[in-house]
């Protein structure tokens, strides 16, 4: 009896599908199947936190804890995620600087400010608009209350000296003690800059002439990623680049950014060409031991003259405080610093440099949403051509005008918004899971043993027969076992409303029979089982 309890809690914790859901959450989540058997350490630091994203997901739970779950995350498991949490059936908090994935999978926002916590039903937008309402009838309140606060003051100071009025002006004073103030409106200090106006901007920008893009590998042949890529960058265009995890987003960017090189074909760039390149990894080449000022200073001097800009140390931190690195900040260790105060002296230091072609690959991992609007802003008032990797879904379509699709080892034009792209997406997710079921099913039939001998068939078809009866009533019970346990849950979902005492009594009674009938099927289930192995056996 205790076995059958023991395989019983195996099967409700799930053990029956747990490497098949398991596998569904690390390939929902961008790994490659290959990678399932690889070693964690073999993989960064990114890729490790989004296992621990799927642990996190596989585990049972009523109560899920999410701390910016989506800053290691590409747009396609992004899309995935968002699909998985909204079927997710036990309650969720999530910090997120992602609008939109907050829009999308929380129906209550708790804000917190001033050591208080402020409970608004709805999602994120729906948070805004009644903050805004707030806030400006708190305002309103502030000043009316101001101005009756100025009146009965007033009339203090007149009065209270005159022994006729003296009474009247005590009353006022113990009104305003008595009087419970209203706030003032604090608005959070807002964080704004600009991209300064570009000293030239060729066009084109740069040509990509049948190129070739990938990896170069020690003493084997170049691992190629990227064909056939033939593209112009005109002057003043705004590319959002799209494409699943893996596909080549990245590669198409650092080998523009000259972090590479190309494997074949040409990239011709402008007379003149200046590239802001703000790449994921690059808060990771920050120095931790340098301060924001000395990583300023260090840039000034190996740039020299080819930026007209002031390279005076209080010029610079003038520059460092219109990116709130004011006072003793800028001379902080950066080592000490969040990862949205280096991503900020990343942007400090790709501003000063004046580009006129801004490659950002996923420049908002670390950023506030103060911040991300911050960015947004400035990039609509960028002058020069912009191309754009993020997952950020509302930083593209509020930057971008048209988008270019890196996938199947080539780049074209995608014609469509970011909904299509979503739907692409997941339409080419399900292309992959029939894909890699088929490659399953045919590695399975190939590694099959071959048939028995034909002189072992009689004692197949005995067993087979003998099996028959005990597969008929496992089906039976089955069928049961599912509408007894709908009638159960029906039963709770009642439980959990408020009844005269007379329905209580009812339904739990009926309840415990249910639990009852449900033990003895159990039971039985796992017998017939334990004789259906004895007889494969």
């Amino acid at each position: 009896m205790e076995l059958a309890h023991a395989y019983t809690d195996l099967a409700d914790a799930g053990e029956h599908d747990a490497v098949p859901r398991a596998q569904a959450l690390i390939l929902g989540l961008g790994f490659k199947s290959h990678e399932l058997d690889g070693a964690v350490n073999s993989f960064s630091g990114g890729w490790r936190m989004r296992l621990q994203l799927a642990r996190a997901l596989m585990c049972p739970s009523d109560l899920l804890l999410l701390d910016e779950p989506t800053n290691h995350l590409d747009l396609d498991a992004l899309v995935w995620l968002e699909a998985w949490l909204q079927k997710y059936a036990g309650t969720m908090i999530v910090i997120s600087h992602d609008r939109e994935f907050l829009d999308a999978v929380t129906d209550v926002t708790l804000h917190i400010a001033n050591a208080q916590l402020t409970r608004y039903g709805g999602n994120y937008s729906k948070f805004e608009d009644m903050r805004a309402l707030q806030m400006e009838q708190q305002q309103i309140a502030f000043s009316k209350q101001q101005d009756k606060i100025a009146h009965l003051q007033k009339f203090i100071d007149r009065f209270k000296a005159k022994a006729s009025k003296a009474k009247q002006a005590q009353s006022r004073v113990k009104a305003l003690e008595r009087m419970e103030r209203v706030a003032p409106l604090l608005a959070e200090a807002d964080f704004t800059f600009e991209f300064k106006e570009p000293g030239n901007i060729p066009n084109p920008m740069l040509s990509i002439a049948n190129a070739s893009f990938g990896y170069e590998i020690e003493d084997a042949e170049p691992k190629t990623i990227l064909r056939g890529v033939s593209r112009s960058v005109l002057a003043g265009q705004r590319i959002g680049i799209l494409g699943a995890n893996g596909q080549g987003k990245s590669t198409l960017v650092k080998t523009i950014a000259r972090e590479m090189g190309a494997l074949a074909g040409e990239v011709t760039e402008g007379k003149g060409l200046n590239i802001g390149y703000f790449a994921q990894q690059e808060l990771d080449v920050l120095r931790p031991q340098d301060n924001p000022l000395e990583h300023m200073v260090r840039m000034a001097r190996e740039l020299g003259s080819s930026v007209k800009e002031s390279t005076g140390e209080q010029a610079l931190r003038g520059f460092l405080g219109s990116f709130n690195f004011s006072g003793d900040m800028v001379k902080q260790p950066v080592g000490t610093m969040s990862g949205g105060e280096k991503a900020r002296l990343v942007l400090a230091m790709m501003v000063w440099q004046r580009p006129n072609l801004l490659l950002l690959d996923e420049p908002t991992n670390h950023l506030d949403l103060a911040t991300r609007e911050a960015l947004a802003v400035a990039l609509n008032e960028f002058e020069g051509t912009l191309m754009l990797v993020s997952h950020d879904r509302a930083l593209l379509r509020s930057v971008c005008d048209e988008f270019w699709l890196v996938g199947r080892g080539v780049v074209t034009d995608f014609d469509g918004d970011l909904d299509d792209y979503q739907r692409y997406l997941l339409d080419e997710a399900k292309r992959l899971r029939e894909e890699a079921k088929i490659a399953v099913r045919e590695a399975e039939a190939a590694a099959a043993a071959p048939a028995p001998a034909v002189a072992a068939a009689p004692a197949r078809q005995q067993r087979s027969e003998q099996a028959k009866p005990l597969k008929r009533e496992i089906a039976q019970i089955d069928e049961r076992m599912a509408a007894a346990g709908t009638e159960r849950a029906a039963l709770e979902a009642r439980l959990a409303k408020p009844l005269p005492p007379a329905e209580i009594a009812d339904a739990g009674k009926r309840l415990k029979a249910l639990n009852e009938e449900i033990g003895r099927l159990e039971e039985r289930w796992l017998a017939l089982s334990d004789q259906l192995e004895a007889l494969a056996a």
